[in-house]
């Protein structure tokens, strides 16, 4: 049975419950887009719910952000699929959602209320986009990437018998 999230903004304007069959928060994300709308010590870690379910008070208070993406030059920049949805009353970066996988929604960890399940190892990704002073805790168990895993969230989770039914 999927695990009920909840989770609130900073201020408490937006509120909302998600249901989650992944809620083992694992990767650590430090590209410049997560650390520079979510901080949390210079990357973000994301986690995945059933978009279906995601239930919102404070709708009124929602923004929603596109990151525009630039190749290493610079010179050639798309926006992003991705909608990160955030406060716009203190900010708090909420959820992303993707309409390339629009059953889904991705809360941020840092927002959520609901204690989550310690992960029994981490996954460091976007290493390549850190910022030079982050020193990233990696653990020996930890894998580590210089941009995205191949694997996916609920991949990773059933590989480590966390899925929940």
């Amino acid at each position: 049975m999927p695990m009920i999230l909840e989770g609130s903004c900073r201020c408490g304007a937006v509120r909302f419950t998600v249901a989650s069959h992944t809620p083992y928060p694992y990767q650590l994300c430090y590209c410049s887009i997560c650390r520079k709308t979510a901080g949390g010590g210079g990357f973000a870690i994301n986690i995945m719910g059933v978009a279906d379910t995601l239930q919102v008070r404070g709708r009124k208070a929602l923004g929603v952000y596109r990151a525009k993406i630039c190749d290493h030059g610079g010179k050639n920049c798309e926006m992003s699929s991705a909608q990160r949805n955030f406060c716009r009353k203190c900010a708090s970066a909420l959820w992303l959602f993707d309409e390339s996988w629009p059953e889904l929604v991705h809360p941020f960890a840092s927002i959520i209320d609901t204690s989550l399940p310690v992960p029994p190892l981490r996954t460091h990704l976007m290493l390549r986009y850190k910022a030079r002073w982050v020193q990233p805790a990696i653990g020996k168990k930890d894998l580590t990437f210089d941009l995205y895993p191949r694997q996916s969230i609920e991949e990773w989770h059933k590989q480590h018998g966390l899925w929940l039914d």
